[in-house]
């Protein structure tokens, strides 16, 4: 089958959920499952196979551009496993020479001794949940690990060879000041980091958290503090904002992230895994899968390995493409945001003009379109304006 080159068909990317994880934090709404027992990895492994198979055609003979592994955490799977998986994608799709391939990892999950392992499976880039370098707040988070076990963590996947690390850090949280948050940024600074995700800790209500909040919780003008006093700390040391929560030293941007706020399609595979995919038609469809692990891998390789699906047109169509392409500092190009949107360019100057006259969105002489300084420190409420 040749590729699709039509402008409206994006680059593909894959996103690979492993949904098990040794505990779950008090904050977590993610598709995760605390493990109980053996991990089922072959099992596993070969019905994300199956379900590769099944969803190939809707690739379009598009290469893969980059791959993500996301759990849950993934770095408990063995290197062997994440290797026979990247050998199967590469196989089946084929996957771009110089593609980022990204493993999420968790200090303290016993793998650090294996990140050189999974190097040489294939993996490119190590995203570490780190949260926070303080034991007392990893302690209230529920995370599995202390401040060493992080520091460990990033030491020795420096010395695997890994560059491109990316270190997720929370702010706002239970019992945290000004500068317990800023004391976090510089001490993942001085691990030499390339990349930084940092965001608030969100109380979701479907969590321990969101059923018991903490009692201690900084106020929003703490909270704002902090957001000025860690990136102010983290433009010093080179990492520049490029997204609403993530920094970079440069040529260290996300790849695979890039793609989704840019409206890129993904393959969605394994329990609970998200996908979005743009047809020979130019249908947008968003999908995911079986929710279940046990369920999904039983379903794996048939369409009721696929739990939702939905049709984007329209509104709705258009409203995703800016939902994601104004997270960027950067904005997303207008002749993109046409493509994307199926908009033509006077549609979209039409719709947004509201907000730019509020002065929340910018477009440049450059032909991009940005949210303004204003506009990206209050983007729920710029999106809101926009939301169909």
């Amino acid at each position: 089958m040749s590729a699709v080159s039509a402008p409206g068909v994006p680059p593909l990317a894959v996103y690979v959920h492993l949904p098990w994880c040794l505990q779950r934090c008090g904050y977590c709404d993610f598709h995760a499952h605390a493990l109980r027992g053996e991990l089922p990895t072959q099992a596993y492994v070969a019905a994300l196979g199956r379900e590769l198979r099944r969803q190939a055609g809707d690739a379009l003979g598009r290469r893969v551009a980059s791959v993500y592994i996301g759990g849950g955490t993934p770095s408990l799977f063995p290197p062997e496993a994440i290797g026979d998986l990247l050998a199967d994608l590469d196989r089946v799709l084929g996957v771009a020479e110089g593609a980022e391939i990204t493993l999420e990892a968790n200090p303290g999950a016993t793998e650090t001794a294996r990140l050189a392992r999974f190097r040489e499976a294939g993996v490119t880039r190590l995203s570490l949940g780190v949260q926070s370098l303080d034991d007392a707040s990893l302690a209230r988070l529920g995370r599995i690990h202390d401040a060493a076990a992080a520091r460990a963590a990033v030491a020795e996947a420096r010395a695997a060879g890994f560059r491109g690390i990316n270190a997720d850090l929370m702010y706002g949280l239970p019992g945290q000041g000004v500068a317990d948050a800023e004391a976090d940024v510089a001490g993942v600074l001085e691990l030499g980091v390339d990349h930084v995700s940092h965001y608030q800790l969100t109380i979701e209500p479907e969590t321990p958290f969101g059923r018991r909040p903490p009692a201690d919780l900084p106020d929003e003008a703490a909270v704002l503090a902090m957001e000025t006093a860690c990136r102010r700390r983290l433009a010093a040391a080179g990492l520049a904002r490029y997204e609403v929560s993530a920094f970079a030293r440069p040529g260290q941007r996300s790849a695979h992230n890039i793609g989704y706020w840019t409206f890129g399609d993904y393959l969605g595979l394994g329990a609970g895994a998200a996908g979005k995919l743009t047809g020979a038609d130019g249908r947008v469809v968003r999908t995911r899968q079986e929710p279940a692990p046990q369920r999904w891998m039983a379903a794996a390789g048939g369409p009721e390995a696929e739990g939702e699906r939905e049709v984007l047109s329209g509104p709705a169509l258009r409203f995703e493409v800016f939902l994601n392409g104004l997270r960027l500092c950067e904005g997303i190009p207008a002749t993109l945001a046409a493509a994307r949107s199926g908009c033509s360019r006077a549609e979209l100057a039409a719709w947004l003009a509201p907000v730019r006259e509020r002065g929340w969105l910018v477009w440049t002489e450059a032909d991009r379109i940005r949210p303004s300084a204003a506009g990206l420190e209050m983007l729920d409420s710029l999106l809101l304006e926009l939301m169909p």
